[in-house]
């Protein structure tokens, strides 16, 4: 098992960062031929996934996001806390904080057009997040 931190500044919601080539390293680094990569997000407000990191799929995604978690809903966290995030928290949980991807001969197996995203989701102006990179498998032949 090999694993890796990914520390990223982000400048706030709706920022979408492609960690793609950090986890191509990451798999490089392990030394492993096969197996799995697990990348995961800490903390409740942001989020990974693969997309096209395309500006109209990433908009697209976006005011998906909108539908279902309006910025002008009423959300109980936000009177319980009032911290106004309560569409981040919902919106992360329905993305989630992580995605396993099979790789061989030291490359994870995307698609052409799939990049793996840290999708930022705060309301707030900045945060630093963390990402874990774990890679499990065989030793490379």
């Amino acid at each position: 098992m090999f694993q890796k931190t990914l520390h990223l500044a982000t400048h706030g919601e709706g920022q979408i960062i492609n960690i793609s080539s950090e986890v191509d390293c990451a798999v490089l680094e392990s030394g492993l031929g096969s197996g799995l990569v697990n990348v995961f997000v800490t903390g409740s407000t942001a989020a990974i996934t693969t997309i096209e990191y395309e500006e109209g799929v990433l908009a697209d995604f976006m005011r998906a996001l909108g539908v279902f978690a309006p910025a002008d809903a009423t959300y109980r966290h936000n009177t319980r806390w009032g911290d106004g995030n309560g569409r981040s928290h919902v919106r992360a949980s329905l993305i989630g904080p992580s995605v396993t991807i099979p790789f061989v001969n030291g490359a994870p197996m995307c698609g052409t057009w799939q990049q793996v995203v840290l999708v930022e989701l705060d309301v707030r102006q900045s945060r630093e997040r963390s990402v874990v990179v774990t890679v499990i498998g065989d030793p490379a032949e």
